[in-house]
């Protein structure tokens, strides 16, 4: 494969980055890094009513997030709306393309008669061979392709294989619309060739297209990229993909708590494999990237896999990094637990220390988030239904006696605090758990933590005392 391989990534800025097109996105990607080939990234936005400025935004700020770079400017479709025209004359001029007067009662008759007959809803070819003496007066006409009407077209794509159309079931489309618009098929045909695409990559419902626009990339002489069309993605219980299932935007996942390489690693392994691999760094996936192994069948969405994974990279990641993630996700998730970003100093510290002891039972950050309530939760605690049922007069009356045993440690950390909690309860007959569970729900609000004597090292003593005298009414 030659260094000249380029792909793109074509989004619609109708809305949000799906998880659908992020996994497109990262198939070219790779694909472009794989062959040290270049991604450009095309802003598909002929659409004018339905495209946006915020879901430009979005999509960029989707990719950035993800680590999906591209190569060169954003090329904006629409600002190339005179090159396309351009192109269009150009098919005028070779005979390859006709003006076409058919009014729109005259095409919806048309599509009335398929209908009725119960043939594919075509265009009727009438105005292919007409003289243009005949054209009626004051009508702008639409430009049509004159395409092959005998014989077939070919796609050979690197994951459906050899596809076959019959080129008299395939009509003659329009390029340039009555108004002077060009169409989104004339577009992408124009803007693959000036961009220099050599492989294209995108979901399976774009096939019928990829015979509509190799006919409009052989009549213009140009090579026509090499394809590879992609099942979409369903959900768990094999339906297409919906918003129950988890079509949300790459921004959703990330305020859900998903790391943007675990995010990847899952996407990768929607369609693709690698043998029996499942975690990939990125290198391993550029490295291993390959059409071929792309499955033919519609890929399922799981939630549950996600957040395992999910889980695994919040457990390899390190202390540092997991508090910065956490703090580019509280603008969002934040305000209802009294967070704002970015986070005081101090917080910072007392995340990082307790980091090593949190990460390992959660699967997200909200979940990291909400495991440390106890750092940042504001005195007097706020205890939940079990913590509350744990703290008796009998265990708050045991708990005033530790205080007494933790004021008097010279030193404070995980081992003093816990060999004195563990002094007292021996000496006065008692399981560990008897003093450590009221102690976990007095210092936490919870009854699930890191380990307790973890959490006194993690808040100090003036705080850790503090708290305790708070539940047992000496404050």
């Amino acid at each position: 494969m030659s260094s000249a391989v380029v792909t793109r990534f074509a989004p619609s800025p109708t809305g949000y980055l799906h998880i659908g097109g992020a996994r497109t996105a990262l198939f070219n990607w790779l694909y472009a890094r794989r062959y040290g080939g270049r991604m450009m990234l095309r802003i598909e936005d002929t659409d004018r009513e339905r495209s946006t400025q915020g879901a430009i935004d979005a999509i960029l700020d989707g990719m950035s997030w993800l680590g999906l770079d591209w190569d060169g400017d954003v090329v904006y479709q629409f600002a190339r709306a005179e090159r396309h025209r351009e192109v269009a004359q150009a098919l005028l001029d070779s005979g390859n393309a006709y003006r076409c007067y058919a009014t729109p009662d005259e095409l919806a008759q048309m599509r009335e008669t398929a209908r009725a007959e119960g043939r594919p809803l075509r265009y009727d070819g009438r105005w292919r061979d007409r003289d243009p003496s005949d054209a009626p007066a004051g009508v702008a006409p639409a430009i049509r392709l004159r395409a092959p009407s005998e014989g077939e077209t070919v796609v050979e794509d690197a994951v459906q294989g050899r596809v076959v159309w019959q080129n008299r079931d395939l009509d003659d489309l329009v390029l340039l619309r009555s108004d002077g618009n060009p169409t989104y098929m004339l577009a992408v045909v124009v803007d693959d060739h000036d961009m220099g695409v050599t492989q294209v990559i995108r979901g399976d419902d774009h096939l019928t297209n990829a015979a509509r626009q190799s006919q409009i990339f052989s009549a213009l002489g140009w090579e026509v990229p090499r394809m590879a069309h992609i099942p979409l993605i369903h959900g768990a219980d094999g339906a297409k993909l919906s918003k129950r299932h988890g079509a949300l935007g790459v921004d959703a996942y990330r305020d859900l708590g998903y790391l943007p390489a675990a995010l990847r690693n899952y996407l990768v392994r929607l369609g693709w494999s690698h043998g029996d691999q499942e975690v990939f760094s990125t290198e391993e996936m550029v490295a291993a990237f390959d059409l071929k192994a792309i499955g033919r069948s519609p890929a399922r969405f799981d939630f549950a896999k996600l957040e395992n994974l999910n889980g695994l990279y919040i457990r390899g990641a390190s202390d540092a990094a997991l508090v910065s993630a956490i703090e580019q996700v509280v603008p969002s998730i934040g305000a209802e637990r009294g967070l704002s970003a970015p986070l005081p100093p101090a917080l910072r510290e007392k995340l990082t220390a307790a980091m090593p002891g949190l990460k390992e039972r959660a699967k997200t950050l909200v979940e990291l988030i909400d495991s440390a309530y106890y750092l940042y939760a504001a005195r007097p605690l706020a205890l939940d239904a079990k913590a509350a049922a744990l703290l008796t007069d009998e265990t708050k009356a045991r708990l005033g006696a530790v205080i007494a045993e933790l004021e008097a440690l010279e030193t404070w950390d995980a081992a003093s605090t816990e060999g004195a909690v563990r002094a007292f309860a021996e000496a006065n007959g008692l399981k560990l758990g008897l003093v450590a569970q009221p102690l976990r729900a007095a210092l936490t609000g919870r009854t699930t933590s890191p380990p307790v004597f973890d959490v006194l090292a993690v808040l100090g003593r003036e705080e850790s005392l503090s708290r305790l005298r708070d539940q047992v009414g000496q404050g």
